[in-house]
């Protein structure tokens, strides 16, 4: 339990009849992003705001750095920064009075709040706006901001709700790159909906669907969660879609251009030695032989279709 940042065990909640979450269970033992993922209402919010102490569960346990979040929250909460969904902000003051606002309510003494506030203004790259107005800034620097407040503290875990959520694409760029540099310090918890977020930040993944956990594994591994069951062949000398599908193995195949296929598989035994083979004898003249990964969609969609139903 020393060197674990985060133990949720058996964790329940739900909103009058409906589960929210059923049976969460998980760890976090080092620094790093670890991206919750899930549909919109699957259960990340709410085992987000648990975790964070906002919310009470019906049932199970959350420790932070050792101390039970029901039993002593207040030393528990000094070891988390969160961003909710919406950034708390005060859009009146401005950014280093926001800050310091911030940084009296997490207790830091007062002797060293201006330190604490110039180096989360560096860490998230606001110190040149200090004296603006929160209310004059573009979304990704208020976003920025929101971050800010998050790690003013120094945490050992920070937590953050879709972080991205409404970003344009030059500002989710900046702000992933922001997230994965504190998780070079900390331990990151990012959640998102959007599968490709999650794949561009963490590396580790978390998939909630319907409340329950369906997924625990490293990003590489959520990626080739899916066999492949498709091939694209590039040919110089290609044949009619007929005599492909007639290679044995081969369940379908489609015409993406004059030159290229794509050849779906039943059975990935031995489908490429078979294809290269009678590409050989028929003269094809094989340019190009690439296995197709599952989109992280059909993964998405996949894991989904699995999740079980679970009874308190």
């Amino acid at each position: 339990m020393e060197n674990t940042i985060v133990k949720i065990s058996h964790l329940w909640h739900r909103y009058g009849d409906a589960w929210a979450i059923q049976d969460i269970d998980f760890e976090i033992n080092s620094f790093g992003v670890l991206g919750l993922l899930g549909s919109n209402g699957a259960g990340k919010s709410t085992t987000m705001n648990i975790m964070c102490g906002v919310l009470n569960q019906l049932k199970g346990d959350v420790v932070i750095g050792g101390f039970d979040i029901r039993k002593n929250p207040i030393e528990a909460k000094k070891l988390i920064g969160f961003l909710p969904q919406n950034a708390p902000l005060y859009l009146d003051l401005t950014v280093s009075e926001y800050l310091t606002q911030c940084a009296h309510l997490r207790l830091i003494p007062k002797t060293d709040i201006k330190n604490a506030v110039d180096k989360a203004m560096a860490k998230c790259g606001v110190s040149h706006f200090r004296n603006r107005l929160i209310s004059n800034l573009s979304g990704g620097y208020k976003q920025r901001v929101g971050i800010a407040q998050a790690i003013i503290h120094e945490p050992k875990l920070v937590v953050l709700d879709e972080p991205t959520n409404g970003l344009d694409p030059n500002q989710i760029t900046e702000v992933r790159k922001l997230i994965k540099e504190i998780g070079e310090e900390k331990s990151v918890i990012f959640s998102s909906h959007i599968l490709s977020e999650v794949q561009a930040t963490c590396e580790q993944v978390k998939m909630i669907e319907n409340g329950i956990m369906v997924f625990e594994n490293s990003m590489d591994a959520f990626n080739n969660h899916i066999e492949p069951d498709s091939l694209l062949m590039t040919m110089a000398n290609p044949p009619i879609p007929e005599v492909l599908k007639s290679v044995k193995g081969v369940s379908d195949v489609e015409r993406l251009s004059h030159q290229q296929f794509r050849v779906r598989f039943a059975d990935a035994t031995d489908i490429s030695e078979r294809l290269i083979e009678a590409s050989v004898q028929a003269g094809w003249r094989l340019k190009e032989l690439t296995l197709e990964k599952s989109s992280l969609d059909q993964i998405f969609a996949q894991l989904s279709n699995k999740t079980p139903n679970k009874e308190s």
